[in-house]
């Protein structure tokens, strides 16, 4: 009794109710009883998506630049020569490349690919005149490349269809057919760092997001010596070889709720703090080519603050002021004297930059477009904290449109992970809800989120997970008392985790929302274990509970939206990118299925090219268009 439901690979359509509305393609993307959007819409909503980003990538020997940016329908690597010079295209495909890693002594970049958002990278070395080689071995997904100091030797972690278990592979990139595995890993293997005589790799397994091991690696042996104190489980993030390779600098957060950098002595194993007592927790770090300066990312309060430091004392140096927003990359030169940066604000879409670390001196490397929006509409957003059922504060983002008078229509934006956060970084979807839709739209970051210490993303693990559902329930209660709000007309946004979070709410706070939007939602948690990719299975269970003890099988029986569904009775509308090996499209599909089934009205939108995500731009336009559309319907602004 379904028509337009979608059903293997090839797409098939079979028989469903007149409810569910007619099937139609658009591209690669298949409507399956959704609406038209209407021309008009249609053209309010493109000058969102017109607008460009740039993002640091690498230096290049000259002091030219690599930079990640949209020109086409997908973000390419472009050369920057100058500070505003022009930014020259050097690939030119329609998969995204947002990636890239200059090879030391060299101008050949190393860049990741992938097809139809499938994940299963392969990486290039190209050089400017468009040269490239294929480095790694097919069928495999490919990450975490680090070259060595000298740029003879190129390590990465590889994994294989099924398997849970990546090895460590080190190849002369100039010889892709030298490649050889040198460690046959366990888990989530990554690399970190080279030593600068290429006989010895830093690495990570990656156990849970507060539980990661760091180890050297003899490239000769494989050998895996443990780097750090003891047993305990401790989350670093990353690692760089520092002090001619006789010690590591590394995130941790051993022995306080936050992470922070550390020095660790490889032949002791004492660590050094460099900052004792650390508020706020550090997120990404590099470390000068002379090892005596570490940059740090801090998060606070979901802004990005760049601080440096001595590496030998850990004394603040004198560190730039940034504008309020959030930081998408950076690496010092190779001559050390500066500092590459890229960020992204609320009002504009994120632009390169440069530190003159001598004088201090921010430099602007690139001027992205707005794609024609108008500036003056664009807001930023206010930070609140509202009680939750068991006493804390959680703290959310609230975006409202200017000049705006009554009650307002709310979207709440609810982040996938858990361990994400939202942050105040441009995006042209926030912007389009407030201005096109005149709605109030509030981004929380509900327990299990990072950036606020390990202890609140450990608040929703395993049998805990609807706890962090409560925490929408408490916000539904703050919206109620706010007088500028209008509690009956509140609508529900997530993708991935956040999807499931969306289908949660719907069933537990069905009579409290007007319409929900799941993208690539978990729908089922023993089928999402059973079908993601091998290699996050683990790590998902980590976070989410083992589906083979059966005490978890009963807690995920209990809790799965799937199990729930007799409850969702307001609109809903699912979208799945086809390719997706994280949240598999059957996650949907069953969903959709189901809700059908009992009379419920979902639209399903299918993106035939894409996988965890929409990075597309002519895909974008096209879904979050039919997301305006939809929540203009439940928001009763048709």
């Amino acid at each position: 009794m379904l028509r337009g439901f979608f059903a293997g690979s090839a797409l098939a359509l079979v028989v469903c109710t007149a409810a569910a509305g007619q099937v139609r393609e658009q591209g690669n993307i298949v409507y399956d009883g959704v609406p038209p959007t209407p021309p008009a819409l249609q053209a309010a909503i493109a000058p969102y998506y017109n607008a460009r980003s740039a993002s640091f990538e690498d230096w290049l020997p000259d002091g030219s630049m690599l930079i990640s940016t949209r020109f086409g329908d997908t973000p390419q690597i472009h050369r920057v020569a100058r500070p505003l010079g022009a930014r020259a295209q050097l690939t030119f495909f329609g998969e995204p490349i947002s990636q890239a890693k200059v090879r030391p002594g060299s101008s050949a970049y190393l860049y990741p690919r992938d097809v139809g958002g499938a994940e299963y990278y392969q990486a290039y070395l190209r050089d400017l005149a468009g040269r490239e080689t294929l480095l790694t071995a097919p069928n495999t997904r490919n990450q975490a490349f680090q070259f060595s100091p000298d740029g003879r030797l190129v390590a990465w972690s590889q994994v294989t269809p099924g398997d849970p278990n990546y090895d460590i592979v080190v190849a002369d990139p100039e010889n892709p057919a030298s490649r050889r595995v040198v460690h046959e890993g366990q888990g989530a293997m990554s690399v970190n760092d080279v030593s600068a005589d290429g006989r010895t790799l830093l690495v990570s397994r990656t156990n849970a997001s507060t539980w990661v091991e760091l180890f050297t690696l003899d490239v000769a042996t494989g050998k895996l010596t443990p780097v750090g104190p003891g047993k305990r489980k401790i989350g670093y993030i990353d690692g760089s070889f520092v002090d001619g390779g006789r010690a590591v600098l590394t995130l941790s957060d051993d022995g306080s709720d936050v992470t922070r950098p550390v020095v660790i002595d490889l032949r002791t194993g004492a660590v050094r703090d460099l900052e004792p007592g650390a508020k706020w927790g550090s997120e990404a770090f590099d470390v000068s080519p002379d090892g005596k300066v570490v940059a740090v990312a801090v998060n606070e309060e979901g802004y990005s603050k760049l601080v440096l430091r001595d590496v030998a004392t850990g004394r603040e140096l004198p560190s730039p002021k940034l504008p309020p927003g959030v930081l998408t990359g950076f690496r010092f030169s190779k001559d050390g004297l500066r500092l590459g940066l890229s960020l992204s604000t609320p009002l504009s879409a994120g632009d390169v930059w440069s530190l003159d670390l001598a004088g201090g001196e921010l430099v602007r490397w690139t001027e992205s477009e707005l794609g024609g929006m108008d500036a003056g509409r664009l807001v930023e957003p206010q930070l609140v904290r509202y009680a939750t059922f068991d006493g804390r504060q959680i703290p959310a983002f609230v975006f409202r449109p200017k000049g705006a008078t009554g009650k307002l229509p709310v979207v709440i934006k609810i982040h996938g992970g858990p361990e994400s956060q939202e942050q105040p970084a441009f995006d042209p979807r926030r912007q389009s809800w407030v201005n096109e839709l005149g709605a109030a739209v509030i981004l929380p970051n509900v327990r299990g989120s990072s950036g606020y210490g390990k202890a609140y993303m450990g608040l929703d693990n395993a049998e805990k997970r609807e706890d962090s559902v409560k925490d929408i329930g408490a916000l539904l209660d703050w919206i109620a008392k706010q007088p500028d709000l209008d509690a009956s007309r509140v609508a529900v946004v997530g993708q991935s985790y956040g999807g499931y979070m969306v289908l949660a709410v719907a069933a537990h706070y069905n009579d409290r929302i007007a319409g929900a939007i799941d993208l690539y939602g978990i729908s089922d948690w023993a089928t999402f274990l059973k079908n993601t990719e091998g290699y996050r299975r683990d790590l998902r269970r980590a976070e989410y509970g083992d589906e083979r003890d059966p005490k978890m099988a009963a807690v995920f029986e209990r809790i799965s939206p799937i199990r729930m569904s007799a409850r969702m009775k307001k609109p809903m509308m699912v979208f799945q990118g086809a390719n997706d090996p994280r949240v598999p499209r059957s996650e949907s599909e069953q969903m959709v299925r189901q809700l059908r089934a009992q009379g419920s009205e979902v639209w399903y939108v299918l993106a035939k090219d894409e996988g965890h995500g929409i990075y597309k731009k002519v895909n974008q336009e096209a879904v979050r268009a039919t997301e305006v559309v939809f929540l203009k319907k439940v928001l009763g602004l048709e």
